[in-house]
Formats: C-alpha cells, sequence, structure tokens
C-alpha cells in the first residue's frame, strides 16, 4: 500500500469484464482521491457502482475528516465509457438498483465532490460526472451523450441531471445532436469548471475553499434540496418508473397505429 493510501476495493471479475478496484488516496489534507479501475474502458457494471459506493460509504463513514472527494480514472484513454449495455439489460433491476444509487449517492453527497475527467466520457460516463458537484477535463478525450447514434432512449433519471445542470442549448446539443466537447467547448458551454488535470482540481478545491465547506451538517441535504427534480426522479419505481423496454414498446405501437391511420387515410382519400 502506498504511502498516502487508505483503502482499495476490489471490483470482481465477471465473464465480460477482468475485474478491478477503486483506490483511495490522499493527495491534499482532507482531500480523498477516488481512482477506479476497470479496463478496458471503465463501463458501469454492478459490480463497478457496488465498489464506487463501497469506497463512498467508507469515506463517509469511515475514521476520516469530512474533506473533498475526487473521482478519476486509471486508465488513460477513458473516465468511463458508460454502461455495458449487454450486461445492464440482462442484469434484473440493473437501473433501479445499481445505476440510479450510485447517481443518487453522487448527487447528494454530504461532502463536495469532483469529477476529474482524464479522458473520454460518454453516455453514462457523462452522466456520473454530471452527478458530482464539480467537473475538471484534462485536455484529451471529448464529452458526449450519444444515444441518438445507437438508437436507446434516455430515461428521464438519466436526462434530468442534464436540465438542471447545462444550458437549455447545451441539452440540445448533447442529446439531440450527440454533440462531442473537447476541454475548451466544455468549460464554453459551462459543462465543466476547469481544464487540466490532478494540479488544476486541487487548485480549484483551494480557491473555492471546498474543504471547508465539507464541515456543514447541511451540506447534502442542501443539494438533495437543490436537485429535488432528479432525486424524485432517482427514487421513483413501479408504475412512475417506466423501463426503456415500455418506453420501446410504446413508441412502437405508436408507429404501428400511425401506419394503419395512413393506410386507412389513403384508402379513404383513393375513394374520393
Amino acid at each position: 500500500m502506498a504511502a498516502d493510501e487508505l483503502f482499495t476495493i476490489p471490483i470482481p471479475a465477471t465473464k465480460s469484464h477482468p475485474g478491478g478496484g477503486v483506490t483511495c488516496t490522499c493527495p491534499a489534507p482532507r482531500v480523498y482521491l477516488l481512482t477506479f479501475t476497470s479496463p478496458p474502458d471503465n463501463r458501469l457494471t454492478p459490480a463497478f457502482n457496488a465498489a464506487l459506493m463501497t469506497a463512498l460509504d467508507a469515506i463517509e463513514f469511515g475514521p476520516h475528516p469530512p474533506g473533498v472527494v475526487v473521482t478519476t480514472s486509471a486508465i488513460a484513454k477513458f473516465y468511463s465509457n458508460g454502461l455495458d449495455l449487454q450486461q445492464a439489460l440482462a442484469t434484473p433491476g440493473f437501473l433501479e438498483r445499481s445505476l440510479y444509487p450510485v447517481f443518487r449517492r453522487l448527487l447528494t453527497y454530504p461532502m463536495p465532490t469532483v469529477a476529474l475527467l482524464n479522458g473520454h466520457a460518454f453516455a453514462g460516463g457523462l452522466m456520473l460526472a454530471m452527478h458530482h458537484d464539480y467537473r475538471v477535463f484534462a485536455p484529451r478525450g471529448f464529452l458526449c451523450v450519444n444515444e441518438l447514434e445507437f438508437g436507446v432512449p434516455l430515461m428521464p433519471p438519466m436526462s434530468a441531471v442534464f436540465r438542471l445542470k447545462a444550458e437549455p442549448l447545451v441539452y440540445r446539443e448533447l442529446v439531440l445532436e450527440a454533440r462531442r466537447f473537447d476541454a475548451a467547448s466544455a468549460r464554453a458551454a459551462g459543462l465543466v469548471d476547469a481544464e487540466g488535470g490532478l494540479d488544476a482540481a486541487l487548485e480549484l478545491i483551494r480557491d473555492r475553499a471546498l474543504v471547508k465547506k465539507a464541515a456543514s451538517t447541511a451540506y447534502g441535504m442542501l443539494k438533495a434540496e437543490m436537485y429535488r427534480e432528479s432525486v424524485a426522479l432517482l427514487d421513483a419505481r413501479g408504475a412512475d418508473a417506466p423501463s426503456p423496454g415500455q418506453w420501446q414498446a410504446a413508441e412502437k405501437k405508436r408507429k404501428a397505429d400511425g401506419a394503419s391511420w395512413f393506410n386507412q387515410w389513403n384508402a379513404d382519400k383513393a375513394k374520393l
């Protein structure tokens, strides 16, 4: 264990992923750096999500003074490439039991959180970053919400954070154009707060006195109120939380009904 290493949470291997870990180090007083490694691109699998949740719990409930949590990746090219879609679809309750709890935990975490984006953050990877309080983007890689490109709906609990934290025109570019933002354009669009690596993240923490903010017992509750619309959607279950399959089935029915209408309309027109 390195001198500044506090703990490591293993990410168990599965058939489709080799496993890895989430390591917590302390690069500055009361700054907790969570570095995750889950080759090849840090997909948000159930095992990854569980390890990240455990790491966040260990910082809050362990013998560590309140401070700032920074997340980043040890894989140079990727912060996170989002969901493993096949595994997500094959895992019952994946969204409600695995993914959404991680998003909610970060969104309402009782300490300041910073996503240090060292590389690409696509789809769910960018969503993960957006549920942090601040984002710092290294001068390589892109941010993108690319569900448009592979034909998957963006569920309300996923999109809510963009509505709350991104300007409307930026939100449109993200979702309806699948635009890829580099560090400079992401900063100009307000998606990130600074450009650079760990030094830039530590500078942001110092400049905004974020370590001191963690001392307030109201910090997490203030965030829960700020983002209550997103929290409600992340917490929704049952009839209030339709699945992607239900959305896609409804869309398929809408198109079938539309085709039937057109055929009838066309037949009626021919009789005139």
